[in-house]
């Protein structure tokens, strides 16, 4: 990328172009749209989007609430369907798949992070991050080794018994990051991951998504409205009425840090 077209690109938004991206696309949405029918009125949620995910990148997501960001992840992860428009994942179409490779999209090769946990509170920690893999109809010892492995990467290898409401707010998003990498996929997609913690813990969740990110080297998308930690990522999307342009790009393209806005 040239110092002019960097330049330009962290001062507004611009639509990406295909220049932007280069290495094997591993994830792809191409002229995504969403959209419902409330009464006689269409609500359009995502218009026109186009995005292309290289293999090893970190891109974040900004928008407003109620913007289409956790729509956008939805339609990427297969857990929901677009109105129209296609996802590719590997230059495959997800949606020519059968239901049963769907399913096993969904659980080997997209790792998914919700703002709010969703962990099972009768469940203790190391059976929730085990549930994916039991799902997937692996072994209960298996599981459970595995899972147990991957608390202990999260910092939380003393709690591994402890159910839902026994952890904190940051804990529990540990152990939800756990639960959607103990598959080990290819792609992490985190939907404000750290939106409902305050700021020392959201910082230390996303310095563990991106000691993660690199150790496991995943290709990660984040929907965020931090702009502090958007930055550190290699691009930074802008969702607009529907469309996804490209708000700038992080320190690891640019060469150097760049500053941050407040939130």
């Amino acid at each position: 990328m040239s110092a002019g077209h960097t330049a330009a690109t962290t001062r507004g938004l611009v639509t990406p172009g295909l220049a932007e991206t280069t290495g094997r696309v591993i994830l792809e949405a191409r002229a995504l749209r969403k959209s419902y029918r409330t009464g006689a009125a269409q609500l359009v949620v995502l218009a026109a989007v186009d995005l292309k995910l290289v293999e090893g990148e970190m891109v974040a997501i900004m928008a407003p609430s109620g913007a289409g960001k956790s729509t956008l992840l939805h339609l990427l992860a297969a857990l929901d369907t677009p109105t129209s428009g296609t996802v590719y994942f590997d230059s495959k179409p997800i949606e020519s798949n059968a239901p049963a490779a769907v399913a096993q999209f969904r659980n080997r090769a997209v790792g998914f992070v919700w703002q709010r946990h969703h962990l099972l509170p009768d469940f203790t920690a190391i059976e929730n991050v085990a549930l994916p893999l039991l799902l997937r109809g692996d072994s209960a010892e298996g599981s459970r080794r595995i899972a147990g492995q991957w608390l202990n990467e999260v910092g939380l290898s003393a709690r591994t018994e402890h159910r839902t409401g026994e952890l904190s707010g940051g804990e529990q998003q540990r152990v939800a990051i756990a639960r959607a990498l103990v598959t080990q996929p290819a792609i992490l997609l985190a939907d404000e991951p750290t939106g409902d913690l305050d700021e020392q813990n959201a910082v230390a969740v996303f310095d563990l998504i991106e000691r993660l990110h690199r150790a496991h080297r995943l290709t990660s998308l984040i929907a965020t409205h931090n702009v502090a930690l958007a930055g550190r990522c290699d691009r930074v999307m802008a969702l607009e009425q529907g469309v996804l342009k490209l708000r700038g790009v992080g320190p690891s393209k640019m060469g150097s840090t760049s500053g941050g806005e407040k939130s």
